[in-house]
């Protein structure tokens, strides 16, 4: 398969051209469909965070679970939400909040120590998500993490042989947008047993657009 940077970039262009115009920044999504995957082996089940070149313009929202002086530091490096210890052990007993939190966070990062608490408690409502906290030790630079996460998208594979993640937004310049398909293409390939020849086709849309598909060789 030949990833033409041309093709990418015409095919993002007339996704946002036959999309309506909005007064709200539009997401542009990156859907791929898949051949010859076996869903009922669990080697076909994907699940990747991908650390894109350019953040996807939509603010990514953080959790962190922490105490002392990390968690300060998760504060002060803007994680959107921290939660201590006592904080975490309240969730116990409250199913609505539980899945509210699960909900309302695109990731997790956790202190190394609070995993079994973690796991205990918000096991039922993050883990189908995909969304079980990257545990970091005590020492960790949170703030890098932190910043690593807001560049960051998932990728599942469950159940259907499409991909469908955010990779941009239609105001982003559209090589930016190009570079963050490379990157989850490129993930994409060493997961798939035949790498592109996996790929039946790739196609891009604006949240509220059409798809347009991107010619490949």
């Amino acid at each position: 398969m030949s990833l033409d940077t041309k093709a990418f970039l015409e095919s993002i262009k007339q996704a946002k051209e036959k999309s309506k115009k909005r007064k709200f920044s539009q997401s542009i999504e990156l859907i791929v469909n898949l051949r010859d995957i076996d869903m009922k082996k669990p080697e076909s089940k994907i699940q990747e965070r991908i650390e894109l070149p350019h953040a996807v313009g939509k603010q990514i929202k953080i959790c962190v679970f922490a105490s002392g002086e990390l968690a300060l530091k998760a504060k002060r490096a803007g994680a959107d939400l921290v939660m201590d210890r006592g904080e975490l052990q309240s969730l116990a007993g409250d199913k609505k909040r539980r899945k509210a939190l699960s909900q309302a966070y695109d990731f997790f990062i956790a202190e190394a120590p609070f995993m079994p608490l973690i796991g205990k408690i918000l096991g039922s409502a993050l883990g189908p998500k995909g969304r079980m906290p990257a545990p970091v030790p005590l020492s960790a630079n949170i703030a890098e993490h932190i910043k690593k996460y807001r560049k960051t998208v998932m990728v599942r594979l469950r159940g259907q042989p499409v991909l469908q993640c955010r990779v941009g937004t239609d105001e982003m310049p559209e090589e930016q947008v190009v570079e963050n398909i490379r990157a989850v293409l490129s993930r994409l390939e060493g997961r798939l047993k035949r790498g592109f020849r996996n790929v039946e086709s790739i196609y891009v849309k604006t949240t509220m657009g059409p798809s347009v598909r991107i010619k490949v060789r």
